[in-house]
């Protein structure tokens, strides 16, 4: 079979099939209601003066198969730039055809390329399939570390110095 999977940067007329593929991830996971972002945030966040973030799509043919969502990052102890990435999502049409790993490549070239030398991410602890495609990769999981985060009225708050 021939290979026709390309891979490109997103653009704002994108902003529906890359909510959507979010929003399938959350599902997916059992996170459904946990997941508010909308359209208009990705088009807001990912397309505008100042991007948050950027976005590679993996297309079969015309078909969407894939995306990787991911941002600048900076180690203060390696003294480098990197790159964090946030979401990876494959169609289930279109998995067994190592678009995951593409895309990683093609992210982490594409951060090498701006001076990029590290890339991070998180997974599920549920995500076993995810945790192994990763490890396969070299990608490995750092024990060294955990995440911690505050949000909503609790970051809220803090931010305004309230106890």
């Amino acid at each position: 079979m021939q290979d026709d999977i390309t891979i490109r940067p997103a653009v704002a007329e994108d902003a529906e099939i890359i909510h959507a593929a979010l929003k399938t991830m959350a599902v997916d996971m059992g996170a459904e209601a946990k997941f508010v972002s909308t359209v208009e945030d990705v088009r807001r966040h990912g397309f505008g003066e100042t991007p948050a973030f950027e976005v590679l799509i993996a297309e079969a043919g015309a078909a969407f198969a894939g995306l990787c969502l991911s941002f600048p990052s900076f180690s203060t102890w390696m003294g480098e730039p990197g790159l964090y990435v946030q979401d990876l999502f494959v169609a289930d049409a279109f998995r067994g055809r190592r678009i995951a790993e593409r895309l990683l490549r093609a992210t982490a070239q594409r951060g090498r390329t701006r001076g990029a030398h590290y890339m991070r991410l998180s997974v599920d602890v549920d995500n076993l399939r995810a945790q192994g495609l990763y490890d396969r990769l070299g990608i490995r999981h750092s024990r060294s570390e955990q995440i911690h985060m505050i949000k909503g009225a609790d970051f809220d708050a803090f931010a305004e110095g309230e106890p």
